[in-house]
Order: C-alpha cells, then structure tokens, then sequence
C-alpha cells in the first residue's frame, strides 16, 4: 500500500502541476519544444493558412526559383485532365491542405520530419491552360525539372496518376529510377481514345521513356477488372503483387519483397488513394472494392524506411465524393508518412 502512495505522490509531483509541453522523454521532449511556447500553449490546428502537413509555405517564383535550403519541397498538382471515370482530383491538393491534424511527431520511424527536415509547402506547379493535357504534363516536368535541378526532392499531391509520368521525367532524365507503386491499377495501358496520355498508362510511358527501370519497380494492391490492360508490366519484367495475395503473405513478406526489389538505388514512391479500399477512400475516381485497410497502408509505409527515396506523390484523392473528408485524411497522412521516410532517405541525408 506505502509503495502505491508513494508512487502517487511522486507522480503528482512530477506531472500534478505541469502542462502538455512539459515532457521528460527525450524522443517527446524535442517535438514538445517546437511546438508549444514556454507557457503551454499550441497553436491550434484549425487555425492560420493551411499548407500541406502544416509546413512552411515558401512562395517559388517559377520563372527564376529560388529553393534556397530545402531539402523537400511539398507541391500541389491540381490536374486530372487524364482520368477514364470520375473527375475531381484537381481538388485533391487543396482538400490535403484543409486537413488541420496530421503529425508532427511519428511515434512507429520515430521522427517528426517537418521539424528534422528543410521542408516547404512551394504552392502548386502553374499550368498555362486548364483545358490541355498535353500542355500540363509538359507545365509539370518543366516545374519539377528545375525543383530536382536545384538538388530538391518533390513530393507532389495529385491530381490524377499521369501527373506522375512528367515528374519521372524530370527526375528520371539523368538515370532511370526504380518505383514503389501502391495502386488498385497498374497503370501501363496502352493508348486510347487518341492519346497515351491518361491516367491508366503513366508508367508504360515513363519504361519505353527510359525514366523508369521496370526490373527495380513493384507494384502493390493491384485488382479488379482491369488486369487483362495490364500485361505491359509482367513484360517489362515489373513485380505485381495482387491485393488477393495480401491477407495470403502479409504484409512483412511483401515489404520484404518490395526492398528486395528497388535495392539500394534511386526510388520514387507513388501512393495511389484508390489502393485502399472505398470503404477506406471512397472519394476516389477509379474505386475498386477489395483493397488495403488504412492500417495495411501505414504498417506498409513504415516498413520502407531506409529506401533510397527521391521523390514520391499521393495522388487521385477526389473529395467531393467523400462528405466525410476521410478519403483526404487518409491522404494526407499518406503524405505524412512519405515525407517520414524523406528522413531516412540516403538521398535526402546527402543534401
């Protein structure tokens, strides 16, 4: 009984009197240090400009940017001109910016990566017309050519998934990268409808553009009617993995597998929101029933810590068919947890 007492009272005397930022562990002590001032207060997470996991905003001219020292550099590309069903992702960067609580602080790779790494939100690629798609792709790959120039990762927010077919071949262009691909599609359809350009096909393109090394690219979540499209990617020499095999090999052997895969060279990580199931992320264009639980997705995440990760995006978050906002807070800690890795990345680390 003395011993329960005297535990109490020292519990009191330690914490009875403190407030949420007085902390002792060291891991909580340098996150509590940023973000609450001397007298316990926190900026409240609803309030102020929103900008993408909180970060900072940095305006970027993009005729002559200057990225100063950023390491990472957050953006917004709001275009879905390539989508086969539902539109809406041109609103998915602004619905990721509402969220209002996402991090700091990611208790599983132990990190707070707004805090450890020179990170900016730099606003959105600027388009010269909303109506060509063409014309876009060639506004991104202009706009994260001169991030990448500049020795700056891009982690972008979609948009649809041929947003990412450009940014490959900006970062691509000196060396062609491997992918870690979580998607419901494998998107390496051929042409349709009079283009090759659409949000089914992005990574056909980036292979036969030579930006894109299909023997270090995994794709993970792959279902649904679609797969008979799909036969670029067994090819190519690509590794598909089925959200049928999933609940089969867990999760461990296929984070195993994806290491395995991309090895110690340059990867881009791209995080399609339709990899997870509608019951997860129904605001979507392309929702396929049957895929990843948001905790199958994180645990996934995590696992790659270490990867030699030089880019990545959350894209095809369209929220007006979600009035929950859940589909955009999944994307966003998404998003998050991409940009943790960012901290453990050799190529973040060599900047």
């Amino acid at each position: 009984m003395g011993s329960h007492k005297d535990r109490l009272e020292a519990l009191r005397a330690k914490y009875g009197e403190s407030h949420g930022g007085e902390l002792f562990d060291p891991r909580f002590r340098r996150v509590a240090d940023r973000i609450f001032s001397k007298s316990g207060t926190r900026l409240a997470p609803y309030a102020g400009v929103p900008t993408l996991l909180s970060a900072p905003y940095r305006a970027i001219d993009p005729v002559n940017p200057d990225f100063g020292d950023l390491q990472v550099a957050l953006l917004g590309v709001p275009m879905d001109l390539g989508v086969t069903n539902r539109p809406g992702s041109r609103f998915g960067p602004r619905a990721l910016r509402a969220i209002e609580r996402i991090g700091p602080y990611n208790h599983v790779l132990d990190c707070a990566p707004v805090f450890e790494l020179k990170v900016a939100d730099i606003g959105d690629v600027p388009f010269a017309s909303r109506y060509r798609l063409e014309q876009s792709h060639a506004d991104i790959e202009a706009h994260v050519r001169k991030i990448v120039e500049a020795g700056v990762l891009p982690v972008s927010v979609g948009g649809d998934h041929s947003i990412t077919h450009p940014i490959l071949k900006a970062i691509g262009r000196d060396r062609p990268v491997g992918m870690i691909h979580i998607d419901a599609h494998c998107d390496t359809g051929g042409a349709f409808d009079q283009t090759k350009f659409h949000h089914g096909g992005p990574f056909r393109n980036a292979v036969l553009d030579g930006v894109l090394d299909p023997t270090r690219t995994i794709q993970i979540g792959i279902r649904g009617p679609a797969e008979y499209l799909w036969e670029f990617s067994y090819e190519s020499g690509m590794t598909v993995i089925h959200a049928e095999e999933i609940s089969a090999v867990g999760i461990p052997a296929i984070i195993q597998k994806a290491l395995e895969v991309v090895g110690d060279g340059p990867t881009y990580l791209s995080f399609d929101i339709d990899s997870l199931d509608p019951a997860f992320a129904p605001g979507t264009g392309t929702p396929e029933v049957g895929g990843l639980t948001t905790r199958e997705a994180l645990e996934l995440l995590r696992g790659l810590k270490g990867v030699n990760l030089v880019g990545g995006d959350v894209v095809e978050v369209a929220p007006q068919y979600d009035a929950t906002t859940n589909t955009a807070h999944a994307g966003a800690q998404m998003l998050f947890e991409i940009l943790s890795l960012m901290v453990f990345s050799p190529a973040t680390r060599s900047r």
